[in-house]
């Protein structure tokens, strides 16, 4: 199949390269202004429990709006203008058809919503449209304030404000992160080539699957909630995997012209062998991205979405692109050199294959204290707490993060530590009063509305909400609690909240619930996409090597590295080790971004795996006696044709993750930090230590498979050569 499509293309390489334009230009079209499509929430499950609960609360209540917070504050003895303004903008929200309910401190001075200094005074308004239309509706709301006084400021938080914030911030975050990757990988990839032209087909290759993967987006945006941090995604893994791929191409190609082959001839065989590798490392890809599809958050579904399309485009653009690139360009793929580029040395007088001689001689030690080394930085996992994201995850200069701190600060209830309550079937008044009486002696619990009372401490202390009673006969209790809905002390609050005998069935909400929730679903969920993930894995490196232990293997060195990435990022992102890298820290690590790393993180890791073994199983082909000598040989040149490409490649891929490190949004710096500490692991300490310790040591017994799986592999499997 490669090696029709290679001869095909190279016939008609220019026609290629022209459809090849006109389908980008379609798909950039398609693509402009995907980023207003997309969305900033989609952390839970949408059946959990939370979230059925705020369904009732929009259904029953009309109160299912995403909060939109104006926090107005005075200097002390201006809260005569405060009040004045205030008022009005209360009035001006009613009166907003965006807004379904208002409450605010001016008229209920509540501790929930006056600071404790009485100079901030709180309005929370619900504003309708759901997660993708309410953050347009705050940010639109918010545009048309009125002037305030000169004595008066008025922030905007909320999370419906925040997730308005979040998606402007992302946008410029990508900006900034091509704006920083695109040119340094290109300037990197001119010293790995030796000129300008060469190093120009990887970055086109990439620029190519990012607008081809923005139109695929958009088409998805009509069909389905998608992540404002798909485009992210988008970018790092298209020039990525363009980078990686291209440059595997080329090296081969180069290779071949060197030993001598007619150029024609050096594209057919490159693509029949490294071409062949391209597409299968392609595929475990994309099959790791493809398993967060399994995940019901469509955060984490987004990323599949964009994961498997960016890899299918990348991987085509190589496979037919590179080469029509290649032939139109003929000898000018050398031109505009910089300096003299020296010949590559033979395998055996290369730095690669020395190294790797000194590391098979000592292979017991080496791969003893490297397991032992990144056992010991994968140790503080064992203590991550999973949060869900606040305005925290902002830039400290945020108005919403500037709004968190001060209610977390000042005011003597947080209102985003609010638990609700739905009681989902009619009961009687005496028993309503009864139930909120208890619930509100929890320990570290505020007041407790309901429609028959304010509640504090079992006593009635004042007048209820009398529309917290729907038409249908359910009731909404509205707990207040002076816990962060993110700590551990909040978690055991809410256990506290479900044991309380209800008079009938109930449903939880809140922040707190949603934490739990979030959790929940990605627990109940992993085994079977960590699963897939190995299954998938092991049969098609078996499809590649004809061995058992060798995917067996990988799947080992995996977990263990990534396990040390993660370890890494609980210190930095949950500990505040080097300050948290400028973020706020919270104590709690977002309890999607392990679950998204991992996946893209093992894929990614299986794409240097394949490079590797695919040279090494080549040269364990061709040696005439299968011993450890020829395992130990095998291994040595593999690393030493794959080495100098594997390095590079790693370098750029750091590259454009460490742009993403970057970003103001928290989770995506800690995504795009943890990516590029995984990148380095895993092409240095695992690809040019523990892979050639651990096939020592195994020796023959790394091409091991029973017979029955031997005659399969020979029939379907994958050869380099």
């Amino acid at each position: 199949m490669i090696d029709a499509l290679t001869r095909l293309v190279a016939r008609r390489a220019r026609a290629v390269l022209l459809l090849a334009v006109i389908l980008l230009a379609a798909l950039g079209f398609a693509g402009l202004g995907v980023a207003d499509k997309l969305q900033a929430g989609g952390y839970v499950d949408p059946q959990a429990e939370a979230m059925q609960t705020y369904n009732r609360m929009a259904d029953d209540f009309h109160r299912g709006g995403l909060p939109l917070v104006l926090a107005v504050s005075v200097p002390e003895g201006q809260e005569a203008a405060a009040g004045a303004y205030g008022r009005e903008l209360v009035d001006r929200l009613k009166a907003d058809g965006r807004v379904e309910s208002v409450v605010d401190g001016f008229s209920t001075p509540t501790p929930m919503l006056l600071s404790e200094d009485k100079r901030t005074v709180l309005i929370v308004a619900a504003i309708a449209g759901g997660e993708s239309q309410a953050p347009l509706n705050a940010k639109a709301i918010v545009g048309d304030l009125p002037q305030p006084p000169s004595s008066v400021t008025v922030t905007a938080g909320g999370q419906a404000y925040s997730y308005a914030q979040i998606n402007d911030q992302s946008s410029r975050d990508l900006l900034i992160a091509e704006a920083v990757a695109i040119p340094i990988t290109f300037l990197v990839l001119v010293w790995v080539f030796g000129g300008l032209v060469a190093a120009a087909i990887p970055v086109l290759i990439g620029i190519a699957a990012i607008i081809a993967t923005t139109g695929i987006l958009r088409a998805f945006t009509a069909i389905t909630d998608v992540s404002i941090f798909a485009m992210n995604l988008t970018t790092a893994m298209g020039l990525a995997l363009a980078i990686d791929y291209t440059l595997l191409i080329l090296s081969r190609y180069r290779e071949e012209v060197a030993a001598g082959v007619e150029r024609p001839e050096a594209l057919r065989r490159t693509m029949n062998t490294a071409g062949r590798t391209v597409l299968f490392s392609a595929v475990i890809v994309g099959l790791s991205l493809a398993a967060m599809a399994i995940f019901p958050m469509y955060f984490l579904r987004s990323f599949a979405y964009a994961g498997v399309a960016v890899v299918v485009f990348a991987a085509l653009a190589t496979l037919v692109l590179t080469p029509a690139i290649l032939t139109v360009l003929g000898d000018r793929v050398d031109a505009l050199k910089f300096g003299r580029r020296r010949a590559e040395p033979a395998p055996e007088r290369s730095v690669f294959y020395r190294f790797t001689e000194v590391v098979l001689r000592r292979a017991v030690p080496v791969g003893l204290a490297l397991i032992a080394l990144l056992l010991l930085l994968g140790s503080p996992f064992l203590s991550i707490h999973f949060g869900f994201p606040d305005d925290r995850v902002l830039p400290a200069a945020a108005s919403s993060h500037q709004v968190g701190d001060t209610i977390r600060s000042d005011f003597a209830e947080d209102a985003a530590g609010q638990v609700s309550v739905v009681l989902t079937e009619r009961v009687d008044d005496g028993a309503v009063a009864d139930y909120a009486g208890r619930v509100s002696q929890v320990e570290s619990t505020g007041s407790v509305v309901a429609p028959t009372g304010t509640y504090l401490g079992g006593a009635r202390v004042a007048d209820g909400d009398p529309t917290a009673r729907a038409a249908n006969g359910t009731v909404l209790l509205t707990i207040s609690s002076t816990l962060d809905p993110l700590s551990d002390d909040a978690s055991v609050q809410l256990d506290r909240l479900h044991a309380v005998p209800a008079p009938t069935a109930t449903t939880f909400g809140g922040s707190a619930q949603l934490n739990r929730d979030s959790v929940d679903s990605i627990i109940d969920t992993l085994p079977l996409v960590l699963l897939v993930i190995a299954a998938t894995t092991f049969v098609l490196l078996f499809l590649l090597t004809g061995s058992v232990v060798l995917p067996i293997k990988a799947l080992v060195m995996n977990v263990i590295s990534l396990s040390a990435v993660f370890g890494a990022l609980v210190a930095i992102f949950q500990w505040g080790w080097l300050g948290g890298l400028d973020t706020t820290v919270t104590g709690a690590i977002i309890a999607n971004m392990p679950v998204l790393m991992f996946c893209i993180a093992f894929g990614l890791s299986m794409d240097y795996e394949v490079f590797l073994l695919s040279r090494i199983k080549e040269f364990w082909d061709h040696s005439p006696v299968k011993d450890h000598a020829a395992n130990d040989k095998a291994v040595a040149l593999g690393i030493a044709r794959t080495g100098r490409v594997v390095t590079a490649a790693a370098l750029l891929m750091a590259i454009v993750f460490a742009a993403i490190g970057f970003a103001g949004v928290s989770f995506m710096k800690m995504f795009g930090v943890g990516m590029m500490i995984a990148v380095l692991l895993d092409a240095t300490l695992i690809r040019m230590l523990l892979v050639p310790a651990f096939m020592r040591v195994a020796g023959v017994w790394n091409w091991w498979s029973p017979a029955p799986l031997r005659r399969i592999h020979e029939r379907v499997g994958l050869r380099e050569s």
